[in-house]
């Protein structure tokens, strides 16, 4: 069996620094650009800080200080055996805005990076300028959803399209499914995902590869099948009820919410659906042919969002 890669290799090289920051008791590797005010940039499942390569360098252009972070348990961060709760990552982004030494940050998160993003700004609102969600929802709107459809015999429904949340349920298993043959089932995933013009291209090779490396990472396959393992059990426990109290009520921050109609993942309507706990200043751009990876699929369209989002404040 070949050996895992070691975590260090996933520093890719570029204008970014890369370097360590203590946040909530761990260690974080981040990759950071640019001067002005911060942009914390969160990943979502399978991926790693470098899914925001192009949005680092156009931020930086603008006038940010752009930060991408491995999230705990990913990249060539700490991957401690617990605190892969809601709780814990959103004090992890507030933990590490307040070690990068600023007073508040814009956040923009891909997909569950996304929903922490909005964790975060519920939880910890004081640190939150504004958030950019990407490819996702709301927790609560993800919930309802999957709930409200789970039964519906559709053939599109948020049930179905989150069917790896309950297939990752069940313990060791889904790690081996996860690294077997160098990761090929995270490349699988990537394609179903994506929108049909993206994965005949060059940079769809490109981002398979480094995504592919990134989980085969001693320890990464486990603790990012954790973040799931937590969402959906807490809804059986107290703390999963203390937890919906805690984000019931709307974002106090802005919101640009950026989604493709052809992302097969979290589907558009669970993005629409999540409205109600949004707030007033909330934007919601749907692309069409764009899939789950609007970042990564059409990073010129996303960068002048991005941007665009940020200068009007």
């Amino acid at each position: 069996m070949q050996a895992a890669p070691d975590p260090s290799t996933l520093r890719l090289p570029g204008p970014w620094i890369h370097r360590d920051v203590s946040a909530n008791g761990i260690r974080l590797h981040v990759a950071e650009l640019g001067s002005g005010p911060l942009v914390v940039l969160l990943h979502g499942f399978g991926e790693f800080w470098w899914t925001w390569h192009h949005q680092l360098t156009a931020l930086a252009d603008a006038g940010y200080r752009a930060v991408a972070v491995d999230l705990r348990g990913c990249g060539d961060s700490d991957k401690p055996p617990r605190g892969y709760d809601a709780w814990t990552l959103g004090g992890d982004v507030a933990g590490l805005i307040r070690s990068l030494g600023a007073r508040k940050a814009h956040l923009a998160g891909h997909a569950w990076g996304g929903m922490l993003a909005l964790t975060a700004a519920s939880l910890h609102p004081r640190v939150v300028e504004s958030v950019s969600v990407l490819a996702g929802a709301h927790p609560l709107a993800l919930r309802s959803a999957i709930s409200h459809t789970a039964m519906r015999r559709k053939r599109a429904n948020q049930a179905r399209a989150m069917g790896h949340l309950f297939r990752f349920q069940v313990p060791m298993a889904p790690e081996r499914r996860l690294v077997k043959d160098d990761a090929a089932a995270l490349e699988a995933l990537l394609r179903q995902w994506s929108g049909p013009q993206w994965t005949k291209t060059a940079d769809f090779t490109e981002t398979a590869r480094n995504f592919r490396q990134a989980m085969l990472v001693q320890g990464v396959a486990h603790s990012s099948l954790e973040y799931y393992r937590w969402a959906f059990r807490a809804q059986f426990r107290g703390e999963g009820r203390r937890f919906s109290d805690a984000v019931g009520t709307r974002v106090a921050a802005p919101v640009l919410q950026l989604h493709g109609d052809a992302d097969t993942c979290f589907l558009p309507e669970t993005a629409a659906a999540s409205a109600p706990w949004l707030g007033p200043h909330t934007r919601l751009e749907t692309w069409p042919g764009i899939g789950h990876f609007p970042h990564l699929e059409d990073p010129e369209r996303t960068n002048t969002a991005l941007t665009d989002f940020l200068k009007r404040g």
